[in-house]
């Protein structure tokens, strides 16, 4: 729905600057609740996990590679963890550098390699694999999440994306890494140094899985974490935040603090499984919701709304949404960290 959607009976989640969010359980896949799940947002550095979903699998850490002039293309006063042209590195380096640091030409380089010719071919590879975890709602433009004419997604994709991540070994401890080296390339007279990771749930939440976090002027501040206590892991993801009163990954603390006090089956639907929607294109939501079986969020019925509207994977075309959001005043904005 467009608004709050939360299980009858539970406590109110704490108030958040953030336009959308969602929590949800990582294992069972049930969403405890969320406000405008299915709004379209822009994504910022969290588009960065859905790189990660994308090539992970497809890269060996244990490679050397080398960056290119093409790879350092990125916005001036971006967020850059510090790779040199022509520098050597082994993908995990690369990795560490776009997960811990949110490096934008790390992006481009692994954007780069996991596809096996550019940056383009990469983005490409990561639509195909949004709509294959059925992010029906993310459309990425740039492998960064640097602002990008018609990029689009949702607090409900974001979960989607994570809980792909998430299942990844490598990426957890990637994601739990708190600073590594970026080794020196005498080759380019540059030195060695040290980066930390920037997402402080993993240095200030008990229980802190790791997460990422994203900000642009056109985005503002967006932000998914995770946090396992009890047997529970669950994850929260944010749009469109701003930091103050507190910043975003607090935001995210506080909606898992009030996830992890629910009930176990208190739930208002559940995240789709990969190739679910895209296994039948032709059925509605509905279709996919058999009697008594758990539904997806994106078929469920709304716990607080006026409205009665329900988002359908089918109601919105991909064209009309690129029309809408390319009809807005947009330009080029500068990435912070």
């Amino acid at each position: 729905t467009a608004g709050l959607v939360v299980p009858a009976g539970v406590a109110a989640p704490p108030k958040v600057t953030a336009t959308s969010w969602l929590v949800a359980d990582l294992d069972s896949g049930q969403v405890l609740g969320g406000c405008g799940p299915h709004e379209y947002g822009t994504p910022a550095s969290v588009q960065k996990l859905l790189l990660a979903a994308t090539m992970l699998p497809k890269l060996d850490p244990k490679q050397t590679v080398t960056v290119t002039e093409a790879d350092m293309d990125i916005e001036p006063g971006s967020s850059a963890v510090g790779l040199v042209a022509g520098g050597r590195y082994t993908i995990e380096t690369i990795w560490l550098g776009l997960l811990l640091n949110s490096g934008n030409e790390a992006a481009n380089a692994l954007a780069r390699l996991g596809s096996g010719t550019d940056s383009a071919a990469g983005v490409r590879a990561m639509n195909e694999q949004a709509h294959h975890l059925g992010a029906l709602q993310t459309h990425a433009v740039t492998p960064s999440g640097l602002d990008g004419k018609g990029q689009f997604t949702s607090a409900y994709d974001l979960a989607l994306i994570a809980r792909a991540c998430f299942a990844q070994p490598t990426f957890r401890r990637y994601a739990l890494t708190e600073q590594t080296a970026i080794p020196a390339q005498p080759a380019q007279r540059t030195k060695g140094f040290e980066i930390q990771n920037e997402n402080q749930l993993i240095y200030r939440y008990p229980g802190a899985l790791g997460g990422k976090t994203g900000f642009t002027d056109l985005a503002r501040h967006t932000y998914v974490g995770a946090a396992e206590r009890g047997g529970r892991r669950l994850v929260v993801t944010l749009l469109g935040a701003e930091s103050a009163p507190v910043r975003g990954w607090e935001q995210g603390a506080a909606l898992l603090d009030w996830g992890l006090t629910l009930p176990r089956d208190a739930a208002v639907g559940r995240l789709v499984e990969p190739g679910e929607l895209t296994a039948t294109p032709s059925a509605a939501p509905s279709a996919l919701a058999a009697a008594g079986a758990p539904r997806p969020a994106a078929a469920s019925a709304p716990a607080r709304t006026g409205s009665g509207w329900l988002w359908s994977v089918t109601a919105v075309s991909g064209a009309t949404v690129v029309a809408l959001l390319g009809g807005l005043l947009w330009r080029r904005r500068r990435r912070l960290p």
